[in-house]
């Protein structure tokens, strides 16, 4: 199965245990003591990594919109994190053992984030899919690359996925993602990280969830996703961009747990029977026992023979060998045969 080996060393693939983002968004509120609240709680219930947005009034929106939606900029001037406050994080992050990622929506904030920040893969929005010189100036930086897909037809992520390699970076991960905030699960298609993986089998596939709930991300982990991302808050009540979609920390928790108990339940599609099944052998299957009272020297017929617990006898298949063999000793009725009879 496809794998990817990220910047701190961290292996993530396909079938492998899931590595969780937290995705933070604005849930943050624009504040860093609540960015790093945040970041307690998601190492706290077990993500591998926080991400944040690096996104600014001048990378995200042109002066034209906000010339028509001057709340926007207010908003995103509010919301928006700066470098110092992303570095802030990131080392944070380091000191708390758990991954920092961020996305980026310019080459200044690809640079900060990959030489300043040195996180462990860029990150790349679904919007961005079709934005090939962006792709291509982050596919150079050598980092690896996690690519949302959302909105993209198949042909827009081959040509995505061409314009990363053609720029000399094999070091992809592909996302699954539908881009509705929240999405109704009968829009997802999680079949589509079986179609993506089938399309593109050197690269890993992830689940990028924005689902209520954690049922759509677990049910992704038993398809073999390697990235499962979820919106991360602290509280959903506060107004912020996603975070009324987003989970709390409980939940969060919860969805961690339910991800690595499919991931230890999915093991090896080679047929193990362990110790334990072995022993229920002995318990649960059955035996042979004699239907009625048998006398030494009788010749054994098939009518005097029935199968019934423990499993501690002859096994059920050997009844044909017996037929026709003669008893050296007695048979009481209802108990078990043995080889030396």
């Amino acid at each position: 199965m496809a794998s990817l080996s990220l910047r701190d060393s961290t292996v993530i693939g396909d079938y492998k245990k899931p590595y969780i983002v937290a995705e933070v968004n604005t849930s943050h509120g624009g504040n860093v003591e609540s960015a790093m609240a945040m970041i307690d709680k998601a190492k706290e219930v077990g993500c591998n990594c926080v991400k944040f947005q690096s996104w600014s009034t001048n990378s995200l929106y042109s002066k034209s919109f906000y010339e028509k939606n001057p709340i926007a900029k207010r908003f995103v001037e509010k919301y928006s994190l700066s470098e110092n406050d992303l570095f802030e994080l990131a080392r944070y992050c380091r000191d708390q053992n758990i991954a920092f990622a961020s996305t980026p929506y310019s080459r200044r904030e690809v640079d900060f984030l990959v030489d300043s920040c040195k996180t462990p893969f860029v990150k790349v929005a679904s919007m961005d899919i079709n934005n090939y010189p962006y792709l291509d100036y982050i596919a150079k930086t050598g980092a690896p690359i996690v690519l949302s897909t959302g909105m993209s037809e198949i042909g827009e992520i081959q040509r995505a996925v061409s314009v990363i390699e053609n720029a000399g970076n094999n070091n992809i991960c592909l996302l699954h993602c539908v881009s509705i905030y929240p999405a109704d699960i009968s829009t997802i298609h999680l079949n589509n990280i079986i179609g993506l993986r089938e399309e593109f089998p050197q690269y890993p596939i992830g689940f990028s969830d924005h689902t209520l709930g954690i049922e759509v991300a677990t049910a992704a982990t038993a398809l073999g996703a390697a990235v499962i991302e979820k919106h991360f808050t602290l509280d959903r009540k506060k107004i912020g961009m996603d975070n009324q979609m987003a989970v709390e920390p409980e939940e969060m928790a919860l969805l961690v747990q339910s991800c690595h108990n499919v991931y230890l339940a999915l093991g090896s599609k080679d047929r193990f029977v362990s110790e334990e099944e072995y022993e229920q052998r002995k318990k649960m299957r059955r035996s042979i026992v004699a239907v009625k009272n048998l006398e030494a020297g009788a010749v054994i017929s098939g009518s005097d023979l029935d199968v019934k617990r423990p499993g501690t006898g002859l096994a059920p298949e050997k009844i044909d060998t017996l037929i026709g063999k003669r008893l050296l000793r007695s048979i009481e009725a209802d108990t078990l045969l043995l080889e030396t009879d």
